[in-house]
């Protein structure tokens, strides 16, 4: 899912839930607060993460953010598929 984040968003509250996430900056700066820790995102950045961590994530700024967000409610890493050269065009995990 593409969503764009607005600025100034207030925080929920820092929760966890069954899954796993992968976010992608697509365009802006995004403030992600997993655990303990508040991380800064910039365009081109990713965080992937369990999210029975605790978390939320916002604009970092005055600016909405635009990001990309894969959610898994299995609670698993998402699995990327490529194919390799020497594969003869079998599909392999990457």
């Amino acid at each position: 899912m593409a969503a764009f984040v607005e600025p100034y968003r207030p925080a929920a509250g820092v929760h966890g839930h069954e899954g796993y996430e992968w976010l992608y900056v697509l365009n802006g700066r995004l403030r992600l607060v997993l655990g303990g820790e508040s991380i800064d995102l910039v365009t081109g950045e990713a965080a992937e993460f369990d999210t029975r961590i605790p978390h939320w994530f916002g604009a970092s700024g005055s600016e909405p953010v635009e990001i990309l967000a894969l959610l898994g409610t299995q609670g698993e890493r998402a699995h990327l598929r490529t194919t390799t050269p020497t594969s003869g065009g079998a599909r392999a995990e990457a």
